[in-house]
């Protein structure tokens, strides 16, 4: 299993040991294999950059015991812990860009999970919301995003127009448009 949400394709012998016999080969058609709800779900969560904020939580929440108007290096920690959000928020997408290999739905995966962090950020108590974090509030909202979040799975990937293209036997200009050669080809 891989880090990030697979984008859905026709299954091979190989994903289905034992179903050799049954799967027409190279047929395109039946079964498709792709991640499924749960595996979707935790796929989304945005782990590695959670631990991170977790990490730099932490300090700022430490900074804060201070008390109300405590500051790091002559800012605001309230205003250091909503920067904190924002370059954690901007590291989502990069990272699940960074970790994408082939076959990965790694737009599709970018997106929920750069919308999952907020929801995670809430529900840990970052300094950032410290004014408005009620607990009971961030559960709700926490399950709420990941059952729906479970709901998004990526598309199977269009056949490219080149690939159908080929299947066609090309077209000459005589049959198509004779009426727009100036020069005769016959006779050269």
């Amino acid at each position: 299993m891989g880090r990030l949400v697979r984008v859905p394709r026709p299954a091979t012998s190989a994903d289905l040991p034992g179903m050799e016999n049954f799967l027409a080969p190279a047929s395109g058609h039946g079964v498709q294999v792709a991640d499924n709800y749960l595996e979707r779900v935790t796929k989304y969560v945005p782990f590695e950059v959670i631990a991170f904020f977790i990490f730099i939580n932490a300090i700022l929440s430490q900074a804060t015991k201070s008390g109300p108007s405590a500051g790091m290096a002559g800012f605001p920690v309230a205003t250091i812990a909503v920067g904190a959000l924002v370059v954690a928020m901007v590291l989502t997408p990069l990272f699940i860009w960074y970790v994408r290999e082939d076959g990965d739905a790694w737009f599709t995966n970018a997106v929920v999970s750069t919308l999952a962090f907020p929801f995670w950020a809430y529900a840990l108590g970052a300094v950032a919301f410290a004014g408005y974090h009620d607990g009971n509030l961030a559960a709700i909202l926490l399950a709420t995003f990941t059952v729906v979040s479970g709901l998004i799975a990526p598309r199977a990937r269009r056949e490219k127009k080149a690939a159908a293209a080929a299947v066609q036997p090309p077209a000459t200009r005589e049959r198509e448009r004779p009426q727009l050669d100036l020069v005769e080809t016959n006779r050269l």
